[in-house]
C-alpha cells in the first residue's frame, strides 16, 4: 500500500530526475571547454606508462563485468516502495564511499606506486557499488544486459559532456548495445580515463596527496550514486 511518505519521496525523485534530465542534455558550458583544454595539457604530463597501466586496467574490468561473476551482489530486492528502495540504496552509496575515501586517502599519503594503484581499486569500488544498486531496484546483475545498463551508467557519470548526452539519449530512448561484443571499451576506458586524470593527478604530488585522494574519491562515487539513481528511476517511472 502506499503511504503519504511514498507518494511525497516520488514527487521529490521525479523533481531530482528532470534536473537531472537537463544536467545530461545540456551543452558543454564555457566551464567544461576550458577544463577540457587543460585536461589535455595535464593527459601529456602523466607518464606513458601510468596511462598503459590504467587502460588496460579499464580493460580487463569492463570485460570481467560482462563475463564474470566476481561482482555479483545477490537476489535482486523483490518488494518495496521507492522510498524504501532508495534508503537503502543511500546507506550503500555512504558505505562503499566510505571505502573509497580511505582507500583514496592512503594511497595519496604512499607516494606514486600506491596512488597509481588507487586507479584499479576505485574502479571496483565504483563498480560493486553499481552492482549493489542495481539489486535494491530490483534488478539481475547477473543478467548480462543489466550488466551493459550498469556501464552506461558509469559513461553518464565520468564522461565528456558530448558523449554523455549521447549515451543518456541512447538510454532513454532503449537504444542498449545488441550483445557485450557491440559495447565500445575503447570508447569507455578512454572517456573514463581522460575524466580522472587530471583529478587524480593531484593526488601523486607529495604532502597534498592524502587530502586531495581522499577528496576526490568521495566526490566520484557520490557522484555516481547519484548517476545510478537517476537512472534507475527513469525505468522506475517508465
Amino acid at each position: 500500500m502506499t503511504t503519504p511518505a511514498d507518494r511525497a519521496h516520488e514527487t521529490r525523485a521525479r523533481t531530482e530526475l528532470a534536473a537531472w534530465r537537463a544536467a545530461m542534455l545540456a551543452e558543454p558550458s564555457a566551464f567544461a571547454k576550458a577544463a577540457k583544454g587543460l585536461q589535455k595539457q595535464v593527459t601529456r604530463l602523466i607518464p606513458e606508462k601510468v596511462h598503459q597501466a590504467v587502460t588496460a586496467v579499464i580493460e580487463q574490468m569492463t570485460r570481467g563485468i560482462l563475463a564474470g561473476s566476481g561482482f555479483v551482489t545477490g537476489v535482486p530486492l523483490a518488494e518495496g516502495s521507492l522510498r524504501e528502495r532508495e534508503l537503502k540504496v543511500r546507506k550503500a552509496i555512504d558505505g562503499y564511499r566510505n571505502v573509497a575515501t580511505a582507500e583514496g586517502g592512503l594511497a595519496g599519503a604512499g607516494g606514486f606506486l600506491l596512488a597509481a594503484a588507487d586507479f584499479p581499486a576505485l574502479i571496483a569500488i565504483k563498480i560493486k557499488l553499481l552492482f549493489e544498486i542495481a539489486r535494491l531496484y530490483g534488478h539481475d546483475d547477473a543478467d548480462w544486459r543489466e550488466r551493459l545498463f550498469i556501464l552506461e551508467i558509469f559513461q553518464l557519470a565520468f564522461s565528456s559532456a558530448e558523449h554523455r548526452k549521447a549515451v543518456y539519449l541512447a538510454m532513454a530512448e532503449g537504444r542498449a548495445p545488441a550483445s557485450p561484443e557491440d559495447f565500445d571499451w575503447r570508447r569507455f576506458q578512454q572517456e573514463y580515463r581522460d575524466y580522472i586524470d587530471l583529478a587524480k593527478l593531484a593526488q601523486l604530488l607529495p604532502i597534498v596527496g592524502a587530502p586531495v585522494g581522499a577528496i576526490v574519491n568521495w566526490r566520484l562515487v557520490q557522484q555516481l550514486g547519484e548517476t545510478a539513481m537517476n537512472a534507475y528511476r527513469l525505468r522506475w517511472f517508465a
